[in-house]
C-alpha cells in the first residue's frame, strides 16, 4: 500500500492506515491531486485559547484554494457543473456556471463570515494574471466554524486567501485541520478537509475522480462507517446537544472527457456518499457540490471550440466512484485528526482510531488489507 494511503504529508494517520479497506481503486495519492494539473493550497489560522473576544480571538479558521488546472492561464476555462442538496449555504459564482457550464479561476473555501474576503481576493489574484481586462465571477464556498473560532473577527485577510492560492501544489497536501477545514466539526467530531481518489477503467482509457470535502456537518448518532452505526456506540462530549453541525461542500474533478450536463450528473451523485456515512442534509446544513472536468478546454477568444465527451451509457463507474470517493474523504476528514480546543474552551474531540477499529473488526463491507 502506497505511503501516502496511510498518512498525511504531516504524519497524521488516514482511513486505509487503520487498516480498513474502502472499496475501489485510488490514485497514486489517494486525493484530489490525483487528477493531473489540480492543485491544492492552505493558509491555516491557529492562534490563542480561553474566552472569546471578539477581533482578538481565539483564532481556529483559514482558506483553502484549488486550482483546476494549475498550468493553465486565467483566461481559460474548464467544463464544470453543481448541484444544491440543501442550500443553507454560500457558493459565489454558481449561477455563472449554471448558465454557461464553465469554471473559470480558482475555488477558495473558508469559514461562512469569511467568504466574501475570500471572493474578493480571488478577483485581485485572478485579474492580476488575466491577459486581458475583464470581469471574474470567482467560486468561493464556506461552512461554518463559530463553535471554536472567533467568526465574528473577520481574521482571513486578502493575504491569506493570496498564500493559499500561491501555495497550490499538484502533489499531496495535508488534510485535517488545515485551511478553510480548521475550525470544522462532522458528527461531532473534529473534522476538517478530506479528500480521495478513484481510477477505473472504460474500454481502454484510464480515467481518475478526484473528491475534495471540507466536512461540517451531522449529529453523533447518526454516523455510520462500513454499514456500522458507529455514532451510537461512541458517546461522550456531543458538541452542540442535538443541533446539527452544518454544512459541506464537495469539490469532484475528473480527467474523464464530460459535458457541463455531465457533470451536475456527478455532482448530483455526492450526496450519496453523506448518505453512506449516515447524513441526512439537515435544515441548518449547506450541501452544495461542484465537479469539474480538466479534459476540455475553453480557449478565450476563440469563435469555435470543439470537445469530446464520454456516451452517457459508459459513465457509470463514474458516478460509483464519486460515491466511493466522497464517503473515503468525508471519513478521511475525521480520522486525519487531532482534538482541539476553540473559543471558550469548547472542545471538539477527535474519533478514537482506537474504538473505530474494534466497532468495525466484523464490518461485512470491508475487509482488512493484507500487508
Amino acid at each position: 500500500m502506497p505511503a501516502a494511503w496511510r498518512q498525511t504529508p504531516d504524519g497524521l494517520g488516514r482511513l486505509r492506515g487503520l487498516g480498513l479497506h474502502p472499496p475501489g481503486q485510488p490514485g497514486p495519492l489517494n486525493a484530489l491531486t490525483d487528477v493531473a494539473g489540480v492543485a491544492v493550497g492552505h493558509a491555516t489560522l491557529i492562534s490563542g485559547d480561553g474566552p472569546l473576544v471578539v477581533g482578538q480571538g481565539p483564532v481556529r479558521t483559514g482558506v483553502s484554494a484549488i486550482l483546476p488546472r494549475a498550468d493553465l492561464t486565467i483566461d481559460q476555462a474548464v467544463f464544470a457543473g453543481l448541484y444544491s442538496l440543501n442550500g443553507n449555504g454560500e457558493l459565489t459564482g454558481s449561477h455563472w456556471i449554471e448558465e454557461s457550464g464553465l469554471l473559470e479561476g480558482p475555488i477558495t473555501l473558508t469559514n461562512t463570515h469569511s467568504c466574501g474576503i475570500a471572493r474578493d481576493a480571488s478577483v485581485k489574484w485572478a485579474t492580476a494574471r488575466s491577459r486581458q481586462q475583464r470581469f471574474f465571477l470567482p467560486v468561493a464556498g464556506e461552512t461554518y466554524d463559530g463553535d471554536l473560532n472567533d467568526i465574528n473577527g473577520h481574521h482571513v485577510h486578502e493575504e491569506h486567501v493570496f498564500a493559499a492560492l500561491d501555495n497550490a501544489v499538484e502533489g499531496a497536501f495535508s488534510i485535517g485541520s488545515v485551511g478553510g477545514g480548521t475550525g470544522m466539526i462532522c458528527y461531532e467530531f473534529k473534522a476538517g478537509v478530506g479528500t480521495a481518489s478513484r481510477q477505473i477503467n472504460i474500454d481502454v482509457d484510464v480515467y481518475t475522480v478526484g473528491v475534495y470535502v471540507q466536512a461540517n456537518f451531522g449529529l453523533r448518532p447518526e454516523l455510520v462507517v462500513a454499514g456500522v452505526p458507529v455514532g451510537r456506540n461512541i458517546r461522550g462530549n456531543e458538541m452542540r446537544g442535538g443541533r446539527d453541525q452544518g454544512s459541506i461542500i464537495g469539490v469532484i474533478a475528473t480527467d474523464a472527457p464530460l459535458l457541463p450536463h455531465q457533470l451536475k450528473r456527478l455532482a448530483r451523485r455526492l450526496p450519496m456518499a453523506i448518505a453512506r456515512t449516515g447524513g441526512i442534509a439537515h435544515n441548518g446544513s449547506g450541501d452544495i457540490f461542484l465537479a469539474f472536468s480538466s479534459a476540455s478546454v475553453g480557449q478565450s477568444g476563440q469563435r469555435m471550440h470543439q470537445a469530446n465527451w464520454l456516451d452517457n451509457e459508459a459513465i457509470d463507474q463514474l458516478f460509483n466512484a464519486v460515491v466511493e470517493a466522497g464517503e473515503e474523504a468525508i471519513l478521511d476528514s475525521m480520522v486525519a485528526n487531532q482534538t482541539m480546543v476553540g473559543r471558550d474552551g469548547v472542545t471538539a474531540l477527535a474519533l478514537p482510531h482506537e474504538r473505530l477499529c474494534a466497532l468495525l473488526q466484523n464490518a461485512p463491507l470491508w475487509t482488512p488489507l493484507a500487508d
